[in-house]
């Protein structure tokens, strides 16, 4: 009996299609897409601690969510820059990378949430004290959109590179900061003490601001792309809150209402970030309308 792949028409075919296409194939001399992307790297970073199987599906869930982070990072940076200098144009496009990743990273939680509880909790001891709490670059994320939290700079003052990082966007104006220093420069009645403020502090909702926003929202042909600037930042808070309410959900199913790794309550920790108001005038002015 022959082998059944030998003389196989298709394997025939489809190798002189290869041919016919002069695809390159040799690349002892050239970079090779595994080169240009440094998969070697990426794919040996994949660590296992425990002999548990579904320890794989633990790590590349977490390591391929901060991959995305550092995507939402680059283009949250851009978009900040292009909003100083008024350039809207770019600042939408960016934006709406950023809520099309949040949407990449909500779906994520449907992989992770295959693993049961029985299989984390074989992996769990070998995790220590490490948290996705932890996370820096999140951590970033949550202060360019405004979440300023000076406790959470500690968990990063072992890592001077990774603090000077974190402390850097947690010293700067946020997306909405520079969102409402748009709107001043247009004309409109931003208070000085929402657009020259100590960064650092926690955003406090304004009535004048709302009113700005109010103006812009019962003219938008006159605000154009103010209204549309309203419009992508609102996108961006639903996709966070999908993505914070997903995180929820997925942990609640994997440890119930066990305490996180990191030393948090954990669902009951997550469930109070939910409450939290990203750009508050943004959502309260629709009552308003």
């Amino acid at each position: 009996m022959t082998c059944p792949y030998q003389d196989n028409p298709n394997t025939s075919t489809t190798e002189n299609i290869v041919r016919e296409e002069k695809a390159q194939l040799d690349f002892s001399e050239d970079m090779s897409y595994g080169d240009y992307l440094q998969l070697d790297a990426i794919l040996e970073a994949q660590k296992p601690l425990s002999p548990a199987h579904d320890e794989m599906l633990f790590i590349v869930q977490h390591q391929t969510s901060e991959l995305w982070m550092k995507l939402m990072l680059h283009e949250l940076g851009a978009a900040l820059r292009c909003m100083a200098s008024d350039d809207l144009p770019s600042t939408f496009k960016m934006l709406a990378r950023v809520s099309r990743i949040m949407e990449q990273l909500v779906h994520a939680w449907d992989v992770l949430a295959t693993m049961t509880p029985p299989e984390y909790s074989a992996m769990r001891p070998y995790l220590g004290k490490s948290s996705g709490f932890q996370s820096f670059q999140y951590r970033c994320i949550e202060f360019s959109l405004g979440n300023k939290n000076a406790a959470m700079l500690k968990p990063h003052t072992h890592n001077p590179s990774r603090l000077a990082m974190v402390q850097a966007t947690y010293e700067a104006p946020s997306l909405y900061d520079e969102a409402l220093r748009l709107l001043a420069r247009r004309g409109l009645a931003v208070p000085a003490s929402h657009t020259d403020r100590d960064w650092t502090q926690a955003y406090v909702a304004s009535e004048a601001v709302e009113l700005a926003w109010l103006q812009i929202y019962r003219n938008p042909k006159e605000h154009w792309d103010l209204y549309q600037l309203g419009e992508e930042l609102t996108d961006l808070e639903d996709a966070f809150r999908l993505w914070r309410f997903r995180h929820v959900t997925t942990v609640e199913r994997i440890i119930g209402f066990k305490r996180g790794t990191g030393g948090t309550g954990g669902v009951s920790y997550l469930r109070k970030m939910l409450d939290v108001v990203l750009f508050p005038e943004i959502w309260t002015l629709r009552t308003q309308l």
